[in-house]
């Protein structure tokens, strides 16, 4: 008997561990996956606001950052083994400063265009915040603790930092211009360094003057290959550019510069920003965004290749050194096959910590919301600020960004209102906003659609008719729409939904996508709240 018990123990534990590998490898979105499954993959690798990527590869691993602004935890940290397959596992800005600042939301300020490097067996990330300077932080463990930021060039309006550390040690960094702030733009500038990284010296030279041809020239990063300085600068504006690429022999130059990708006759539009990775097999692929309104920037993958050290960035169909966006294509070659992978976006909240899907708009404050052992996330309900206009100005929204093209979210929730004038709300949130609101008033829940159009300008809501909830446990639904069209639903036994409403353009937010979340409101302030369990968040098609 004790044989067989044994036996049939450990036939269990093999079946758990086989049915735990089973689910790590199934476990991606429902919504979007950019590989093929048969040797090729579709653009964009990533359906989501990862704007401004920057990537490199260390051995067989390949690491992406991209700015996240006033969204924190801020600065991802996305991780793959073969350039399409994309996982998030980190965020190496945790809390962002200065603190006084950020506790409250920053619509459009913060992280801009950062630059992810590896030197010394140590990452470093730049970021500007263009109110105040260029930031430098850096780990040995891009998947761990990144350290505390430090200034290293101070100055209103400096952006988009890149540093190279060139074969005699000596660092330098390439950086650009916001006109908003500096008051002059479409400049790029070279200073040097110390050797740590940690100083960038006041000796800047202007090496490329944009106005001139490039309409806006901005984003550069630094690259050094067959004793050639390269430095790749997307041009033209966000929606609309190109990609522009110089070359020197002198890291100051003068340097020569050509077009090397545009939008074509692809539907790719404004192709620019991003990084150039080369792979373990010599293969060559640049990553750019391509600005797509509500959804934010998504990432491309693009093929290139050097001809006479002059890349030439996706297809070059007409033989003319300009390539185009490709929408399918042969995956990177890197020596082998890996699994597929996407960044989280459904959330059951069975674990103690915040998925990393989720951002906040504002520094975290612990009395926003915490994590449980009971498989759910508990939202309170606090009040609005003061002198709130609307849901813009509010810092404890947590939100996501949209995933897909299309899809379909789903929350369950349950609602311990403990006032009246309490509320849960269910968010598309931009410049204007959506949302299913469930209050209480006069001890009892009732469902509305709030709108708000204009809402970064103190825009004002409207609410549509009331409806009665007879359940504390409700789930909200939103379906969105190609071109970002979405309707909003409920349901007390999440089968049978009822439409509430009418249909919502969704828009950008300021300098990011719409983001899709929760927030737990109250109207007043008292020494105690209601609260809201989230079961679980879905995403499906």
């Amino acid at each position: 008997m004790n044989f067989l018990n044994n036996t049939i123990a450990i036939g269990l534990v093999m079946l758990s561990s086989q049915l735990t590998v089973a689910q790590k490898t199934t476990e991606y979105s429902k919504v979007w996956v950019a590989d093929n499954g048969d040797g090729t993959y579709k653009n964009p690798v990533l359906h989501a606001d990862y704007s401004d990527p920057d990537a490199i590869r260390v051995g067989d691993d390949y690491y992406m950052t991209a700015s996240s602004f006033n969204c924190i935890p801020g600065l991802p940290i996305l991780h793959s083994k073969d350039l399409v397959n994309w996982e998030l596992v980190n965020y190496a800005l945790q809390k962002q400063p200065p603190f006084d600042v950020f506790d409250k939301p920053q619509h459009g300020n913060g992280v801009w265009a950062p630059c992810i490097r590896y030197h010394n067996k140590e990452y470093y990330i730049y970021y500007p915040d263009p109110d105040y300077g260029i930031y430098m932080i850096k780990t040995k463990d891009p998947k761990g603790l990144w350290s505390d930021p430090i200034l290293v060039k101070s100055g209103v309006g400096l952006i988009d930092p890149a540093p190279l550390w060139d074969d005699d040690g000596k660092a330098y960094l390439g950086f650009a211009f916001a006109g908003s702030r500096a008051g002059a733009k479409s400049l790029l500038a070279v200073c040097t360094m110390n050797p740590e990284g940690t100083i960038a010296n006041d000796d800047a030279v202007m090496v490329l003057d944009g106005h001139f041809d490039e309409a806006t020239v901005e984003g550069p990063k630094f690259y050094k290959r067959n004793g050639y300085y390269y430095i790749f600068a997307p041009a033209g504006g966000v929606p609309t550019g190109w990609q522009t690429v110089m070359r020197s022999k002198n890291v100051f130059g003068p340097y020569e510069k050509r077009k090397v990708m545009d939008q074509g006759k692809s539907p790719i539009n404004g192709p620019h920003q991003g990084a150039w990775v080369q792979t373990q097999k010599g293969e060559d692929w640049f990553f750019h965004f391509q600005d797509k309104g509500a959804y934010g920037r998504i990432v491309h993958l693009q093929p290139m290749k050097w001809i006479n050290d002059w890349p030439v960035i996706g297809i070059d169909n007409d033989n003319d050194g300009i390539g185009e966006p490709v929408l399918n294509y042969k995956k990177p070659n890197v020596g082998k096959t890996y699994p597929i992978m996407t960044p989280p976006d459904s959330d059951e909240f069975n674990s103690t910590k915040l998925g990393l899907q989720w951002q906040w708009h504002a520094n975290y404050q612990i009395y926003w919301g915490m994590p449980t052992p009971n498989g759910h996330y508990t939202l309170f309900c606090r009040p609005m600020p003061e002198k709130a206009a609307n849901l813009f100005d509010v810092p404890n929204i947590l939100t996501q960004k949209f995933p897909a093209n299309e899809f379909t979210a789903t929350a369950k929730m349950t609602f311990h209102s403990r006032f009246d004038g309490e509320s849960v709300n269910f968010v598309v949130l931009g410049l204007d906003y959506s949302m299913l609101k469930v209050k209480q008033e006069k001890g009892a829940l009732f469902i509305s659609q709030v709108n708000c159009k204009n809402a970064d300008k103190k825009g004002t809501e409207t609410e549509s008719k009331t409806v009665k909830l007879g359940s504390n446990t409700f789930y909200l639904q939103v379906k969105v729409k190609d071109g970002g069209i979405c309707s909003f639903f409920y349901s007390l036994d999440g089968q049978k939904f009822e439409s509430l409403g009418t249909d919502f353009k969704s828009r950008e937010g300021k300098w990011i996508g719409a983001k899709i979340g929760i927030a737990a409101l109250r109207e007043g302030k008292i020494n105690d709240a209601g609260s809201v369990d989230i079961d679980w968040f879905r995403f499906s098609k």
